[in-house]
């Protein structure tokens, strides 16, 4: 089958597509065909070396989290899910013809495979963020980088949980943090004096999704190093906030609560763009701008 691999660390250049042998659903998991990949930050700082020193990598390696797609194998001890089956899920390796998904949930009909496959990371790492940084409704909560994927989750999860969120994005994505529920404003100098307009009586807890060194900067504005977790900052606990990172937790719930949403018209993920399989390289250039509203999919089908 085709897939996409690198041998060493680098930039998108090492990235490949190639023919290796297909995996097979072993007890526990599913196969399936895939039809859509999300992109993620992690998937190019995987390759890039970036978390190397706590999560090295044997070559050659593949590359994707996440993907949608139709069941073409189950494994053994699996139930509740058939041959045929429109699933999505977390995989290994999903950038390629066949993956093998270790989480999983059905994909309902009006649901659009390359939206289902950006759902997975997304959706857990808000709902966990959230969880991890204790807030409660009626709480005012700062979240900074709230345009991209992870925020577009983070914020409409959120305003469900009747939470306030102030969400900093570029000048030019104050209308969609807007559409999704949160008051905006832009990020960079002067932020602290921004959110004292916005929020006379201050914000309860903060939420850093883009790691660009913002965390003395949220803990004097909440006032509480307790009350401050990164998602992508590595040196967040040195300042005494908190840090996030994986395995996740309950996916197959979190799955289930966002199709929900999704079908009663609560949750909504633009896909930015959709990249041919082999545009990999690509799609990697781009999400590592940092300058993505929404997802990055690649194109299996």
């Amino acid at each position: 089958m085709k897939a996409v691999r690198f041998s060493a660390y680098g930039g998108p250049d090492v990235l490949c597509l190639v023919d290796v042998a297909g995996p097979h659903a072993g007890p526990g998991p599913l196969r399936i065909a895939v039809r859509s990949v999300g992109v993620n930050p992690s998937d190019w700082k995987r390759r890039a070396g970036l978390y190397r020193d706590f999560e090295p990598l044997t070559f050659p390696s593949g590359v994707g989290v996440e993907a949608s797609g139709v069941v073409d194998e189950v494994g053994p001890g699996v139930t509740g899910v058939s041959v045929g089956d429109a699933v999505f899920g977390y995989g290994v390796d999903t950038a390629a013809r066949f993956a093998v998904l270790t989480h999983w949930a059905h994909k309902p009909g009006d649901l659009p495979f390359e939206v289902a496959a950006g759902l997975p990371v997304i959706s857990e790492t808000a709902a966990r963020s959230l969880a991890e940084l204790e807030v409660d409704a009626g709480e005012t909560l700062l979240v900074c980088g709230a345009a991209g994927g992870l925020g577009t989750a983070v914020l409409q999860f959120a305003r469900h949980r009747g939470i306030t969120v102030i969400g900093t994005a570029s000048p030019q994505k104050q209308d969609y943090v807007t559409e999704l529920g949160a008051i905006p404003t832009t990020y960079g100098p002067g932020l602290a004096a921004r959110v004292r307009t916005l929020a006379p009586a201050g914000v309860d807890r903060a939420l850093d999704l883009a790691g660009q060194g913002v965390i003395p900067e949220l803990i004097a504005i909440v006032g509480d190093a307790s009350r401050v977790l990164s998602v992508a900052d590595f040196e967040a606990s040195r300042y005494g906030a908190k840090f996030s990172a994986g395995p996740p937790k309950n996916p197959e719930r979190i799955f289930a609560d966002v199709v929900r949403l999704w079908s009663q018209g609560l949750f909504r993920l633009p896909v930015l763009r959709v990249f041919p399989l082999d545009a990999v390289r690509e799609a990697h250039v781009v999400s590592a701008t940092g300058h993505v509203t929404g997802k990055l999919v690649l194109s299996v089908a």
